[in-house]
């Protein structure tokens, strides 16, 4: 059985600063000197006394090269108008859950305007963290923002839970935008403190057409209009013979879930025996899944107590 990858909201926090102005290049130089982890890219005609190298870099084709670099990076800010933005990335934007970021900035950094991937891909935030730096105006129109509301999608994100049906997240923002009650099943107490101003139903039964939040590790029957949410609450525990190919480990693991009905994106780490930290299977199977892998000494699992 191949390793299937499992899935998450995030990504590196990687950006890339586009400029093609002398203005846009020196507000470039000001974002990515408060930003390290950022790359700048200066259209060429616009770089003159700029010293090039690994984080810096001229570009002949701004159209190609955001086309090919556009899914490198979790994070885009274009020094230039947001109709040349929108013309550029129309062609490579795919989905809310796994585009990138981008914020546009005016080249007299008057206004930063969240554009693409508010939420989930953080461009939201990034707006306010720009805004700041250049003391310009944040720019935000994502309805829940605008009401000051909560969105199901952010909580998400902010939690660290792995959004399941992503098509319910407009469902849910509406339902909060209009008012309705919501009813959320919650066991770990992570979504409720954070839905301030939302009406909360008690009882998943009232009244017709109620919304619906499931935040759990179990695999229940649950309509196709619940929201999902998985969060990462499970630490698992693999021991093995020595040798034990990865996919092999990694089939009886999915096997386990299955008949636990359990969701594996709950996992939240890999654990076993210090004996093991060598062992290729293991390792191999939790680069592949990308979790981490701790050890324990004989010592330390000796001295948990049973769970009953």
């Amino acid at each position: 059985m191949n390793i299937e990858p499992l899935k998450n909201n995030n990504m590196p926090a990687t950006l890339a600063i586009w400029c093609i102005t002398p203005k846009g290049k020196a507000l470039g130089l000001k974002l990515k000197e408060t930003m390290p982890e950022s790359v700048l890219f200066i259209a060429n005609g616009a770089g003159d006394g700029v010293d090039y190298g690994k984080t810096v870099s001229g570009i002949n084709n701004l159209g190609l090269e955001i086309k090919n670099r556009f899914n490198q990076y979790s994070g885009h800010v274009f020094i230039f108008s947001v109709g040349i933005a929108v013309r550029l990335i129309a062609p490579v934007l795919k989905s809310k859950m796994t585009d990138p970021a981008v914020v546009v900035v005016d080249d007299t950094g008057n206004h930063a305007v969240s554009l693409i991937s508010g939420h989930i891909g953080g461009a939201n935030a990034l707006t306010k963290k720009i805004a700041a730096i250049l003391h310009a105006h944040p720019v935000i129109t994502t309805a829940t923002d605008a009401n000051g509301l909560p969105a199901i999608d952010l909580i998400a994100q902010q939690k660290g839970l792995y959004i399941e049906t992503p098509e319910n997240i407009k469902r849910i923002n509406m339902a909060f935008l209009m008012g309705k009650s919501i009813y959320v099943h919650d066991p770990f107490g992570l979504i409720e403190t954070e839905l301030q101003g939302i009406s909360l139903s008690g009882k998943p039964s009232e009244g017709k057409g109620l919304e619906k939040i499931f935040c759990s590790h179990e695999i229940k029957p649950v309509s196709r209009e619940t929201m999902v949410l998985r969060p990462p609450v499970l630490s698992v525990g693999i021991g093995c013979n020595r040798g034990t190919r990865a996919e092999e480990i990694y089939d009886f693991l999915t096997h386990v879930f299955y008949d636990g009905y359990l969701s594996m994106y709950s996992i939240d780490r890999l654990s076993s025996i210090d004996l093991k930290k060598n062992e290729k299977g293991l390792l191999i199977l939790a680069e592949k899944l990308n979790l981490p892998l701790e050890f324990y000494s004989r010592e330390k699992l000796n001295s948990v107590e049973s769970i009953q």
